[in-house]
């Protein structure tokens, strides 16, 4: 299974942050064609490093379904709305190959 991990650092106002992270990021990343899960861990005590606001971890079958949802039109407009929110400074990402046991 491949998992595409974004974590966002911690914004300057996080309540401005979450809500368009909530109401619009997270409907438009639920569109990503072959998303099997979308998981988000968020706050005190959910993530160790204190400069995390959040870590959104998208699951797919295999690496191909996943880079290939993100360059579909809906994987374009996800980082579209993604750069909108935060910086890509303000952002981890990466794709994680690995294997359910």
């Amino acid at each position: 299974m491949a998992r595409v991990v974004t974590a966002y650092r911690n914004p300057k106002d996080a309540a401005a942050f979450d809500e368009p992270y909530f109401e619009t990021h997270v409907p438009l990343a639920q569109t990503l064609p072959g998303l099997r899960n979308l998981e988000v861990v968020q706050g005190p005590g959910g993530i160790e490093n204190e400069d995390i606001h959040l870590v959104e971890t998208c699951h797919f079958g295999n690496v191909d379904a996943a880079e290939w949802a993100l360059a579909s039109p809906q994987g374009l407009a996800v980082e579209a709305d993604r750069k909108a929110m935060a910086a890509d400074d303000d952002v981890y990402m990466f794709l994680a190959d690995g294997y359910e046991m």
